[in-house]
């Protein structure tokens, strides 16, 4: 009889203790007020945000980061040494150097567009931000802003890249090679390759700054961080 109420008692029992503990994981949280949640998690986004602007919205801030720089797309990157073998190489480099800077320029641009999204912010976002895992905060910039992001690069992108010739080619061969699904159509308009690109280079920096912000509030110098931070 005591075997059989162990086995029964059992699941419960192992029910108890993992409530318990997610009621002891909550507990901190719940101390800390709707006012103080919604400006610590405005704070996070803003440190965020101004740390990819910043890092990468100056001269050689792609070029310069092997993180985020942006190569040749891949049919080019595919053909480049052929490029080099026939006199290209100085095209191809420059390219890629317009490239980056171009998405330099465009996410200098991009605070703005960060900045509506934090004053957008819900009482309902800032605490899906707080409970939702390691990279909330980049997630809530993405589903928050891409769509503005890319219809304020792609224009600074275009103006970049029409200067040159080799980025005209490409989009003429690339298109063919698409469309017979050589290469991705994502990466068959230059100018839509580089704006993805710059997208992805200020999402990552968000999402670094996240990162040490999280595992470290004490040293951003916040108190309220802190507080929010260190209650998780």
């Amino acid at each position: 009889m005591n075997s059989f109420l162990a086995r029964c008692f059992s699941p419960v029992f192992a029910l108890f203790i993992g409530l318990t503990a997610i009621t002891a994981q909550a507990a901190p949280l719940d101390g800390i007020s709707n006012a103080d949640a919604g400006a610590g998690v405005r704070e996070a986004l803003a440190k965020g945000a101004e740390f990819a602007v910043s890092s990468l919205g100056q001269s050689n801030g792609f070029l310069g980061n092997s993180k985020v720089k942006i190569p040749l797309p891949g049919y080019l990157q595919k053909a480049e040494s052929g490029l080099r073998m026939f006199g290209m190489g100085k095209q191809a480099d420059q390219l890629v150097e317009t490239m980056n800077h171009a998405a330099e320029n465009a996410v200098a641009e991009a605070m703005p567009i960060l900045s509506d999204a934090i004053r957008r912010m819900t009482l309902q976002d800032a605490k899906a931000i707080l409970t939702g895992g390691d990279d909330s905060v980049t997630q809530y910039f993405q589903q928050s802003s891409t769509e503005k992001l890319t219809a304020k690069f792609l224009p600074i992108v275009k103006t970049a890249t029409s200067k040159l010739q080799l980025a005209e080619q490409y989009n003429k061969f690339a298109g063919k090679a698409a469309s017979v699904g050589l290469i991705d159509k994502k990466d068959a308009d230059i100018d839509s390759y580089v704006t993805q690109k710059a997208m992805d280079g200020l999402f990552l920096m968000i999402a670094e700054e996240e990162k040490r912000l999280r595992s470290n509030p004490v040293a951003a110098g916040s108190a309220l961080l802190k507080k929010i931070f260190g209650a998780l």
